[in-house]
């Protein structure tokens, strides 16, 4: 009975912290941009544009940074 072996049990670990944070990153800036168009709607445009930005930047970070150059790059 082969057993996993460090090499392959610390890639996939790895690979399912990446995967994690991704998936954090992305959920996470899809609710600041929400919260972000509840903002607007409310009048505060100053606030609004805050959360605009650091939406996109988790947005940004969470699907191509690290999910695609990361994970998909790496591991597919």
């Amino acid at each position: 009975m082969p057993s996993i072996g460090p090499e392959l049990l610390a890639e996939s670990l790895q690979l399912v912290i990446y995967t994690l944070v991704a998936g954090v990153l992305t959920v996470g800036g899809v609710l600041v941009e929400q919260a972000s168009v509840q903002h607007l709607g409310a009048g505060e445009a100053m606030i609004a544009l805050w959360l605009g930005a650091l939406g996109g930047v988790m947005l940004y970070a969470g699907t191509y940074g690290i999910g695609y150059q990361k994970v998909l790059s790496r591991y597919v």
